[in-house]
């Protein structure tokens, strides 16, 4: 994990090699402390863009303990939320992530 700008403690995990001719897409997962739900958060999301998204997208976790401001600025009502910032329209999921087919869609990446 790495300090930002803001005092924010975040950590940005990027797909090994970008490909090109693809959407890319960028991620923030919101989540408090480093909690069980919030650790399982964060596996679920990293699986699933590993498996659907790899080398094109951008994760950024941001724990709200750290920057509870930034919970009032983006409207994070409950945590974990992944926010699905590009490609538009933004998504919002909120939840532990293990239900895949529900973050699949909400990422756009199946069929609604």
């Amino acid at each position: 994990m790495r300090k930002k700008s803001r005092n924010v403690l975040t950590a940005t995990i990027k797909g090994p090699g970008r490909t090109r001719g693809t959407q890319q897409y960028v991620l923030r997962l919101y989540v408090t402390g480093m909690t069980t739900r919030a650790t399982r958060a964060i596996e679920n999301v990293r699986t699933i863009c590993e498996e659907h998204l790899k080398g094109r997208y951008d994760l950024e976790v941001v724990d709200l303990y750290q920057q509870p401001v930034l919970a009032k600025d983006e409207q994070i009502i409950a945590a974990p939320t992944l926010v699905k910032k590009l490609p538009l329209p933004l998504r919002r999921i909120i939840g532990d992530m293990s239900q895949r087919d529900r973050v699949l869609l909400g990422l756009d990446l199946i069929p609604s």
